[in-house]
C-alpha cells in the first residue's frame, strides 16, 4: 500500500508552483493580419473567377513552298453547257430512242413525236404549189401569145392601118396577160413559202441532239403529251456537254482579293478526297451577292476525267502563283492552324489570346488560309502556345480567365 501511494504522489501535479508567463502579445497581430488576407484572398477569388474560356494548342504545320494554299472554298461541279431537250409545240411522243448515261452526238436522233397532222398540212402544201406552177405556166403561155398580136397592133397603128380604139383594146388585152403572169408567180411564192413552214413542223416531230453530250435525265415515255408550256412536263431528255463542266464556288467579299483570273487551283471532289485535280480560275463575277456577302468565283479543271459529273460537291484551294524557273524563291516561314474560333478579324490580320497561367495576352497575327481543318496562322505565333477559344469580345489584354475542359 505504502509503495502505491507513494507513486501516485509523484504524479500529482503541484499547483502551488507559479506558471511562468509567456510573451505572445506580437504574435496574434500578424496572425489576424494572415486570416484576413486569406479570407479577402477567398471573396476576390469567389467573386472574380475570371471569363470561361477553352484552352487549345497550336499545331505547327510544314514549311510552305510557292504554289501553297491561300484560300479554300467549297462548292459544286456544273455544266457550263446543257438543255433539255423538248417539243416546239403539242405533240404526242412516238418513241424514245436514248436512256440515261447514253453518250449521244451532235444531229444524232433522240425521239420522235406523232407527226400526222403536220404530214397532212405538208401533203396539202405540196399540192397547193404544184397547182400555182400549173397556173403560172398557163400565164406564162397566155402572156407570151398576146405578146406578137400586141406587136402587130402596134406597127399597123404607126401605118394607120388600125385605129386608136383598135389598138387601146389589143395593148389592155396584153397588159393583162402580163399581169397575170405576175400574180401566178406571187401565188407560186405564197405556196412554197407555206410548203416550207409546213416542212419545218414536219421536222419538229423528229427530235435530235444539239450537241454532243451524255443524257442525264430521261422525263418522257411513248404516249405522253409533251409541250414547253407545261411547268415540268414539256421535256423528253437532258443532255449535258461533259467537256464544259466547271465548278463553281462563293468566296466572302473579305477574302476575294486573294483570288484573280488565271490564278493555279487545286479541286479535292467530296466523292474521290485523296484526289486533287489540277485546276484554274476561269473568272471573278464583277458582282457580290448581299444577303450572303460573297462573290461567285468560276473554275476549270485542267484535266478531264469520267468521274467528274455535274452537281458533285467539291473543295477548291486557290493556290499562290508559281514563281519563274529563273527567279529565286524565297523560303517560306512554316505556319500554324488553330481553330477558326480562337481569332478575331477578317482577311489578313487577326487578333489571338494567348492564355499565360489565369490571364490572357493579346497578340496580332497573320492569317493564312482557312480551310475545314481550322486557320492557318502564317506569322505572330509558335507551335505549341496555348491560346484561348469561346466569347473572344469579352476579352482583351491581361484579362483574367478560366479555363473550363
Amino acid at each position: 500500500m505504502n509503495d502505491k501511494a507513494a507513486l501516485l504522489d509523484q504524479l500529482r501535479i503541484d499547483r502551488t508552483q507559479p506558471v511562468p508567463e509567456r510573451n505572445i502579445g506580437w504574435r496574434w497581430p500578424i496572425g489576424l493580419g494572415a486570416a484576413a488576407l486569406a479570407v479577402v484572398a477567398a471573396v476576390w477569388s469567389m467573386s472574380h473567377p475570371g471569363i470561361s474560356v477553352h484552352a487549345v494548342m497550336a499545331k505547327a504545320l510544314p514549311d510552305t513552298a510557292a504554289g501553297a494554299s491561300l484560300l479554300d472554298a467549297s462548292g459544286y461541279v456544273v455544266a457550263l453547257r446543257q438543255a433539255t431537250v423538248s417539243a416546239k409545240s403539242i405533240y404526242k411522243v412516238v418513241e424514245v430512242l436514248v436512256q440515261e448515261g447514253q453518250a449521244v452526238k451532235q444531229g444524232e436522233l433522240m425521239a420522235r413525236l406523232d407527226d400526222t397532222n403536220a404530214r397532212a398540212a405538208l401533203e396539202q402544201s405540196k399540192a397547193q404549189v404544184k397547182q400555182f406552177q400549173a397556173a403560172l405556166n398557163a400565164a406564162r403561155v397566155a402572156a407570151a401569145d398576146a405578146r406578137p398580136s400586141f406587136m402587130r397592133n402596134q406597127a399597123q397603128l404607126a401605118e394607120g392601118l388600125i385605129s386608136p380604139e383598135a389598138f387601146d383594146a389589143a395593148k389592155s388585152s396584153y397588159d393583162a396577160a402580163q399581169t397575170a403572169e405576175l400574180v401566178a408567180e406571187q401565188n407560186l411564192a405564197v405556196a412554197k413559202a407555206a410548203e416550207d413552214v409546213n416542212q419545218r413542223y414536219e421536222d419538229d416531230t423528229v427530235i435530235k441532239s444539239p450537241f454532243d453530250g451524255v443524257v442525264t435525265v430521261k422525263t418522257a415515255q411513248p404516249g405522253e403529251i409533251v409541250s414547253p408550256q407545261f411547268l415540268g412536263g414539256g421535256g423528253i431528255a437532258k443532255i449535258v456537254d461533259m467537256e464544259s463542266l466547271e465548278v463553281d464556288v462563293d468566296v466572302g467579299e473579305n477574302f476575294i482579293n486573294r483570288v484573280h483570273s488565271k490564278q493555279p487551283a487545286e479541286v479535292t471532289l467530296n466523292a474521290y478526297p485523296d484526289w486533287r485535280i489540277p485546276a484554274e480560275v476561269i473568272a471573278v463575277i464583277p458582282t457580290a451577292e448581299r444577303s450572303k456577302a460573297t462573290v461567285k468565283v468560276r473554275i476549270g479543271f485542267k484535266q478531264k476525267d469520267a468521274r467528274i459529273v455535274p452537281e458533285m460537291g467539291a473543295r477548291v484551294s486557290f493556290l499562290e502563283q508559281p514563281a519563274a524557273p529563273q527567279a529565286k524563291v524565297a523560303p517560306h516561314k512554316s505556319g500554324v492552324l488553330i481553330p477558326v474560333e480562337a481569332v478575331r478579324g477578317d482577311a489578313r490580320a487577326g487578333v489571338v489570346f494567348v492564355i499565360n497561367g489565369d490571364a490572357v495576352e493579346r497578340r496580332a497575327v497573320k492569317l493564312g488560309a482557312r480551310t475545314a481543318e481550322g486557320q492557318t496562322i502564317l506569322a505572330g505565333l509558335q507551335p505549341g502556345t496555348t491560346v484561348a477559344t469561346g466569347d473572344l469580345s469579352k476579352l482583351s489584354d491581361r484579362t483574367r480567365v478560366r479555363v473550363t475542359p
